[in-house]
């Protein structure tokens, strides 16, 4: 009897819990794929490997020389581009993909959001007259700040933004959570930030930053997401044991 082989596309804490929840089952043989983003990953249960396969394509040449028999994608909310690459290639190599997406962060009384489509909208939305950000967007994007050098900036990442921020007022900080509201509204307090943006990412590691800007009065500019690509989806580590139980019973025969 083989093992069902299933490929994590990965990068999110619930990923690696829904990882360490299949290590601990011997029915199956995990392999975790990170893109590389994050310069110092953290430790895995399960194998793991790093990089980009090449586009919708490559993946498909990879699951299926790999003879993979799920793929889960539990990628950032934001990954939309290797979402939509997954949804080809799972069709293509004709093997079942479950996305596993946290549901979103939604506005309770007392926040001040502004809602916006994208990164350059937020910005913008910030207006003309100088102000004091929170910019809580990723490495990734920080750069597209730097349309409008009027506001100050403190930027907060998991790894340094490369090439640095050509602006002239921007403060670094390093830091991978959860984090809790006590030290967020410390943190704002101490830059006297008056605005925060953000994308709406959802989960519990990052929320505190919500809270403390709706402790504070804080106006929170919020990137919605783009449409989730088409494929079964589920919000809870739970919910995707019972998919994969439901797609692969537990006295499944297969052979070697």
């Amino acid at each position: 009897m083989g093992k069902i082989r299933i490929l994590i596309l990965g990068g999110t804490g619930e990923a690696r819990a829904l990882a360490e929840a299949l290590a601990d089952n011997d029915r199956y043989d995990v392999l975790y794929s990170l893109a590389g983003r994050t310069e110092i990953p953290s430790d895995q249960p399960v194998p793991v490997r790093i990089g980009g396969f090449g586009g919708a394509e490559g993946l498909a040449a990879f699951l299926r020389d790999g003879r993979f028999d799920l793929m889960i994608d539990a990628t950032h909310p934001f990954a939309s581009r290797i979402s939509r690459n997954a949804c080809e290639a799972s069709a293509a190599v004709g093997i079942p993909t479950f996305a596993l997406r946290r549901p979103e962060w939604l506005a309770e009384p007392g926040d001040r959001w502004t809602r916006v489509t994208t990164i350059t909208e937020a910005i913008e939305t910030l207006g003309p007259s100088p102000r004091r950000v929170f910019l809580a967007i990723g490495r990734q994007e920080a750069h597209r700040a730097e349309v409008a050098p009027q506001h100050f900036y403190l930027v907060r990442s998991i790894d340094p933004v490369e090439p640095p921020l050509d602006l002239p007022e921007v403060h670094m900080v390093l830091d991978r959570g959860p984090y809790d509201v006590e030290s967020e509204a410390s943190l704002f307090r101490a830059y006297r930030i008056d605005a925060l943006v953000t994308k709406n990412s959802g989960g519990s590691a990052t929320y505190a930053k919500i809270q403390a800007a709706r402790r504070l009065g804080i106006e929170v500019i919020m990137v919605a997401r783009a449409p989730a690509a088409a494929m079964q989806t589920v919000t809870t580590i739970e919910a995707m044991l019972v998919a994969i139980d439901h797609l692969f019973p537990p006295a499944m025969n297969r052979g070697v």
